[in-house]
Parts: C-alpha cells; sequence; structure tokens
C-alpha cells in the first residue's frame, strides 16, 4: 500500500478576523507574509483591508481617501468572504 497523492501545502487555518493595519487588533503579519487572497461573492477583490469570516463583511478602500489622522478611509461591505493563499509564481 503506497499513497500515491503529490506532496501538497498544509492546510492552512485562516483567523476568523485580519487586517493589514498594523495598529489594528487583528493584525497577524506571519498569516499576511503568506499573500493571502480575499475573494468576497466569487470575485477576487485586491482593495481588503480588514475582513471577518463568522459576521461575513470586508472592509474595502474608499479610493483614495484618508481620515485626519492619514488613515485610509474605509466601507464595509456585507457577503461571503472566502480567504486564500496565492499560488506563488
Amino acid at each position: 500500500m503506497t499513497d500515491k497523492t503529490t506532496p501538497t501545502e498544509p492546510a492552512i487555518e485562516f483567523p476568523d478576523r485580519l487586517s493589514i493595519e498594523p495598529s489594528s487588533p487583528y493584525y497577524n503579519e506571519a498569516i499576511l507574509e503568506l499573500d493571502v487572497g480575499i475573494r468576497f461573492k466569487g470575485q477576487e477583490k485586491t482593495n481588503v483591508i480588514e475582513y471577518c469570516i463568522s459576521e461575513g463583511w470586508v472592509r474595502v478602500a474608499a479610493g483614495t481617501a484618508k481620515d485626519r489622522f492619514g488613515n485610509q478611509l474605509a466601507i464595509k461591505v456585507h457577503g461571503p468572504v472566502e480567504p486564500y493563499i496565492r499560488p506563488r509564481s
């Protein structure tokens, strides 16, 4: 009995909530180094600032606008969220 399956990358347990802002309590540099991609409502989004899988929302950048503290303005949008690891080319 031999297993002829090809080795794959180990399954990654994504956190329920993840942010790209270092000041956020949901920031996790180790996970972000893996090049996490987000599919939202079946489409890949590249402007996601933060997501929550259990509540089903993403915060996306609202253009290039910034608040008075220099943080990006964001809009919270509800729908199915699917994080994944982008394949390396």
